[in-house]
């Protein structure tokens, strides 16, 4: 496809998303609380699981390298943001803005980014049940972006894709059992 379907496809997905804004007072609410306090709730969620007790090695692995996966996919969203820097879609006229403005560019996500890296990051350590909660979760966060007009569809699909590569190569990196593994997870 050419770049002008692309981003023809791009802008329609992203204002039919968009539109469904400002016709339900509740979805409204849900997505404005979703995209408000989504990232934050999920990273308590991460937080408190550090003292569960069953697995208790293996959790806290796993809890340290959605850590990682987190700071480094947020790192990557600041590299790319060097080369690419995209208008956001109210500041084009394509959609309407539910939130105050935001002051840098559009694409990647760092909401995406970061609720898919902590998804993945489980998902990539055999917490499934938990792993697919927090990806069901990442994706109402990244559509809420969409919807209350902050970020195009492509933006929250870039998000997405920095959070699971920076999840893949932390995984690929910070072994489970290591040195270092064993010192941070000992800790309290």
């Amino acid at each position: 496809m050419s770049g002008v379907v692309m981003y023809e496809l791009d802008a329609a997905i992203t204002q039919a998303i968009n539109a469904l804004a400002g016709k339900s007072v509740a979805i409204d609410a849900i997505m404005l609380w979703a995209s408000a306090i989504g990232v934050p709730l999920l990273v308590l969620a991460v937080a408190a699981q550090w003292w569960r007790k069953p697995d208790r090695l293996h959790i806290r692995h796993a809890l340290v390298a959605t850590g990682l996966s987190f700071l480094l996919g947020l790192f990557l969203n600041q590299l790319i943001l060097l080369f690419i820097q995209r208008m956001r879609p109210y500041q084009t006229g394509l959609t309407h803005l539910l939130i105050d403005p935001s002051t840098d560019f559009s694409f990647p996500s760092d909401h995406s980014t970061a609720s898919f890296a902590i998804a993945s990051a489980f998902l990539f350590n055999g917490m499934w049940r938990v792993g697919l909660w927090f990806l069901a979760i990442a994706v109402i966060i990244s559509l809420s972006r969409v919807y209350i007009g902050t970020h195009y569809i492509s933006d929250v699909l870039g998000g997405a894709l920095t959070g699971f590569l920076a999840a893949c190569i932390i995984k690929s990196t910070y072994r489970e059992g290591s040195r270092i593994d064993r010192l941070v997870t000992g800790i309290l």
